[in-house]
């Protein structure tokens, strides 16, 4: 997430003489709070910056409206996901445990100390909310493209003469994971995200 400066609502000091964090960040981290556990729609600005702790104007110094906040949380969840995604991909001894690791990082994301318990994936959460042609939608979209297209260039490794094969089971097994995280979040556990792997492991041993 990036930072702000004293200029845009940035680091300012706390009654101890210490720094806080910057509004940017503060802001984004109320928003990803709320927005998660109570939905865009009926969160609003007033809500975000009491949370964040900054004037209203911190806000519109740093985002030119709410739909820009609903952005920048989305750009933000993204990453979120590719870190762990990352991290899961460090351990990852080849191409097989390279399409587990995507499913490993969504369990990660479902294992998560959410407020009010897990709801499913955020993204596709606030995409629900948003009108269709809306810009927060074409973050999710190519989100849920980048996850289909990581699958799939493992996929082509694990099977690199076999290209069409690999492309149809990253579509396979990308409908797979979005299928159990719904579940999972109707749920409020991992337990469908866990059962995927599985699923996923099997169709692998076949490939």
């Amino acid at each position: 997430m990036g930072l702000g400066d004293a200029g845009n609502g940035g680091d300012v000091r706390g009654a101890e003489g210490g720094r806080r964090r910057p509004a940017r960040e503060r802001l984004l981290e109320a928003a990803a709070r709320r927005f998660y556990a109570d939905g865009v729609a009926a969160t609003g600005i007033d809500t975000i910056t009491a949370e964040a702790g900054v004037a209203k104007m911190s806000l519109y110094n740093n985002f030119a409206s709410k739909a820009d906040l609903v952005r920048a949380y989305l750009d933000a969840r993204h990453e979120e996901w590719l870190g762990l995604y990352r991290a899961r991909l460090e351990r990852a001894a080849g191409p097989r445990e390279g399409v587990l690791a995507v499913f490993d990082a969504y369990a990660d994301h479902a294992a998560f100390a959410y407020e009010r318990g897990f709801r499913g994936c955020g993204l596709l959460n606030a995409a629900a909310e948003l009108p269709a042609g809306d810009q927060g939608r074409t973050v999710v979209r190519a989100h849920k493209e980048e996850v289909e297209r990581l699958i799939a260039g493992h996929l082509e490794r694990l099977a690199p003469d076999r290209p069409d094969e690999a492309r149809a089971t990253a579509e396979h097994l990308a409908f797979l994971l979005e299928g159990a995280m719904a579940r999972a979040g109707l749920e409020g556990d991992a337990e469908r995200v866990l059962r995927a792997r599985a699923l996923a492991e099997a169709l692998l041993d076949r490939l």
